[in-house]
């Protein structure tokens, strides 16, 4: 009889504590949430409504400088592009006093296999990634924007393990790089928390020929982080359940000692199909909705920083304007936002609303 009144009472305890894994029974969230400023169209009034959007809906958002870098006035000390000189002047005006801001620079090219082009559309020469002039010209293009923004966060490089899994000759040159940029960075800005983005699906589930040792690297590399900052699309490996979501989580947490942010995520809303890809994805709101409650959980029970979800509203109008050569790659996160593309809330929108309020 004691040992069946015990088993009562374990059991007991084991629905009260899955009981407490619900939205509804959080007091008060221990991280904070934001967007990024990606705008759902291209005119002005679609920017400046993504600002207010993501001032009243967060306390934390995020910039991304991913496009190019002038490296040609970096090196040769010219005048910087008025492209790219209007493009910050606007943002940093735009930078809400009162919320804590996260700068994201893309150090690598859209497939992760380069570096990213200038404003010639070419890569800078070079004989290493880490050769003196390379690492000089990003240098003073981060501590341009650092000075611009006066960020509380810094992603010195974004998607950094992908450059490992497409392009392995160069990831122990990048590695020296990076370290020689950490260095000058935290001597001149010694308040400033910096760390590089690291895809979660691509190192839970990566496609590298050897994954034990894939997996054991980018262990030990994000040990160099103030913080750990994931980017993480779901989708982009189908993984459509909770049970599947928590999966990856749990990697993450085994896998790391560091605190935990979210630098990007997002799933999809609507069915993907891509041709050119020969991509054919399942999406809904609920499973969107499903994914997003298990990023709120385990952010609040493993305490992370920050979760920002990119973006706000499905970009159509904005895709509209792609130039045809990016419009297959950019399609795959149109359809992820909380707000579909008229501007009307979906499930997971409930949920962001909710977890917010907290």
């Amino acid at each position: 009889m004691k040992n069946y009144f015990l088993t009562l009472c374990a059991f007991a305890l084991l629905l009260s504590s899955c009981k407490k894994e619900k939205l509804k029974d959080i007091d008060n969230r221990n991280f904070k949430m934001g967007f990024t400023s990606w705008s759902y169209g291209p005119d002005m009034e679609d920017r400046n409504d993504t600002y207010d959007f993501i001032q009243q809906n967060g306390d934390i958002y995020a910039e991304f400088i991913d496009d190019v870098i002038p490296w040609e006035a970096w090196m040769n000390g010219t005048e910087l592009p008025t492209g790219f000189t209007d493009d910050v002047s606007f943002k940093a005006a735009e930078r809400p006093a009162d919320m804590d801001m996260i700068l994201s620079v893309s150090l690598l090219n859209t497939g992760r296999t380069d570096l990213i082009e200038g404003f010639n559309g070419e890569v800078p020469e070079y004989t290493a990634m880490n050769d003196e002039h390379i690492e000089d010209a990003y240098f003073a293009h981060l501590s341009y924007l650092i000075d611009q923004f006066n960020p509380n966060y810094l992603i010195l490089a974004m998607e950094a393990n992908d450059l490992l899994l497409h392009n392995e000759a160069r990831w122990p040159e990048y590695k020296l790089l990076m370290s020689n940029i950490r260095s000058r960075v935290r001597l001149a800005y010694p308040n400033l928390k910096i760390t590089e983005s690291i895809t979660l699906h691509n190192w839970y589930e990566t496609d590298a020929t050897d994954k034990e040792a894939y997996v054991n690297e980018i262990t030990e590399y994000v040990k160099n982080f103030d913080l750990v900052t994931i980017s993480f699309y779901p989708f982009f490996k189908d993984l459509r359940s909770k049970n599947e979501y928590q999966k990856a989580f749990d990697f993450l947490h085994d896998h790391v000692n560091q605190p935990i942010a979210f630098i990007e995520t997002n799933q999809l809303a609507e069915d993907l199909d891509v041709e050119a890809f020969d991509l054919h994805l399942k999406g809904d709101e609920k499973g969107q909705a499903r994914y997003l409650e298990t990023l709120f959980l385990n952010a609040h029970n493993k305490n992370y920083e920050f979760v920002i979800w990119w973006a706000h509203r499905d970009f159509d109008e904005l895709w509209e304007t792609f130039p045809d050569d990016v419009k297959d790659i950019g399609k795959l996160w149109r359809n992820t936002g909380l707000l579909d593309k008229d501007g009307s809330k979906r499930e997971a929108w409930e949920l962001w609303d909710e977890m917010f309020k907290k």
